[in-house]
């Protein structure tokens, strides 16, 4: 989707935008939300596959009531565990021993030895006992739905999002186009600057309205976790389950926060791919799954255990076409929607990194330089500020004189801040007041500056 072939409707504002109305809109996304869900058919899974899966919930959890099931697997009881209930009764897998409440979702149920033997087998094909999937189809219907709508970044709105930033007019002028193209962007400069501030400030501006995404999602039998608590963050408002009487949202979605991961050195092919646990047999989504809808930052970008060539190789069709392929343990391979702005964050430089015919497809080439004496002074007035030490401006003139000119040492954005935290720890241990004086400037700098 190019931007002159957008309709005004499809684009939304940072600033300005109205208020969603109505109940369905302030638990929606992008005007998208779970469908409705009241029988088995409603679920697009077979009854065999649900039943595979309460057994195996049953078999590590002992004498459970309905209710509780259906927390676990995510779906409502009546109309959907209630009918997989008695088929599991009727053949004898699984028995009534009680019951804890009122209605058939309190009732006690044991899986038999007949259920054992079958939810062991079940096992051998997978053992995730958790929320049930979504199949593939519905999972790519949310995710075009749900990204429809193009961010507009405009120059107010990048200032206001850049507080306590030193950034000048130059450097916001070339962020905000990048961020309006919503594909690729390339960091690079020497390290210490910010480029993972401006990264994680991006992030947060374009994430937007929350989204849905499925706990898991089912290909074709195979189990693919999509939830992650660690790089997922949950909705303010996660209460959705019911919108109105009688109608409930199918429990399998999760509303979070649009994404925003950072992965560093530790970066491998294989993590950008379905990752299958060998032994509980299921597989949990790459990164850049998990981060769809939003931004996924590759920082120290070039010192990954994999040839910077092969990872940048590894984005092409994603970037162009906007699909990513993924491949199965059987060899199959999946094709998954692909709505995420890709930052490149990097200290080397590029031309050591990759050849001209890959930095062409990647959109925006933003260098992130050293700091002149003006923003450098504005940073160390806005850091005494936030740390609370008295600014000094003979202190400050000393410090690059004696510091900085003297030894012919760059300046860096985040020197203000790491020297005036060392200036506070020394005059905490001497137990005086944090000051810009001579002597604890160069106790700061003695400790944290290398001489090379």
């Amino acid at each position: 989707m190019t931007e002159n072939t957008q309709r005004p409707s499809q684009i939304k504002s940072l600033s300005g935008q109205p208020r969603p109305t109505g109940e369905l809109d302030s638990l929606g996304s992008s005007g998208w939300m779970p469908p409705t869900i009241s029988s088995i058919q409603d679920t697009g899974l077979n009854q065999l596959g649900i039943a595979d899966l309460v057994l195996k919930v049953l078999y590590f959890g002992g004498v459970m009531p309905g209710h509780a099931i259906s927390d676990i697997v995510k779906l409502p009881y009546t109309g959907v565990l209630d009918s997989i209930m008695e088929f599991l009764k009727r053949e004898k897998f699984v028995e009534v021993r009680g019951q804890s409440g009122f209605g058939e979702s309190a009732f006690q149920y044991l899986i038999s030895e007949k259920g054992a033997d079958k939810a062991r087998e079940a096992m051998e094909r997978s053992q995730y006992a958790g929320p049930a999937p979504v199949p593939l189809r519905m999972y790519i219907e949310s995710a075009k739905e749900q990204n429809r709508k193009k961010l507009i970044v405009h120059q107010e709105d990048l200032r206001k999002v850049m507080t306590n930033l030193v950034i000048s007019d130059e450097m916001l002028s070339k962020v905000g186009p990048a961020v309006n193209s919503g594909r690729s962007i390339f960091l690079y400069g020497p390290p210490g600057n910010g480029k993972t501030t401006i990264s994680e400030k991006i992030g947060r501006m374009i994430l937007g309205d929350d989204i849905w995404i499925p706990y898991a999602i089912d290909v074709d039998g195979q189990i693919v976790q999509v939830y992650d608590s660690v790089n997922h963050e949950l909705s303010e408002i996660t209460d959705a389950k019911k919108l109105g009487t009688g109608v409930v949202i199918d429990p399998r979605w999760v509303r979070i926060k649009r994404p925003m991961i950072m992965v560093g050195g530790e970066l491998t092919m294989a993590g950008l791919d379905l990752v299958y646990n060998e032994v509980n047999k299921f597989y949990e989504a790459p990164f850049q799954v998990k981060a769809n809808g939003g931004m996924f930052l590759i920082d120290d970008f070039g010192r990954q255990q994999v040839r910077p060539k092969d990872l940048l190789n590894r984005w092409i069709v994603p970037l162009e076409k906007g699909v990513d392929f993924l491949t199965l343990n059987n060899g199959r391979k999946i094709e998954v929607p692909f709505y995420v702005l890709i930052v490149f964050s990097t200290n080397l430089d590029p031309k050591d990194l990759v050849d001209e015919a890959f930095l062409r497809r990647i959109r925006y080439k933003i260098e992130v330089g050293n700091p002149t004496y003006d923003q450098f002074r504005e940073i160390f007035k806005i850091m005494c500020r936030i740390l609370k030490v008295p600014y000094d401006e003979q202190g400050l003139a000393y410090l690059l004189n004696e510091w900085y000119i003297k030894h012919d040492r760059d300046l860096r954005m985040v020197h203000p801040r790491d020297l005036l935290s060392q200036l506070i720890d020394i005059a905490t241990y001497l137990n005086r007041p944090p000051s810009l004086t001579k002597d604890l400037i160069d106790r700061a700098c003695a400790s944290y500056f290398v001489e090379l």
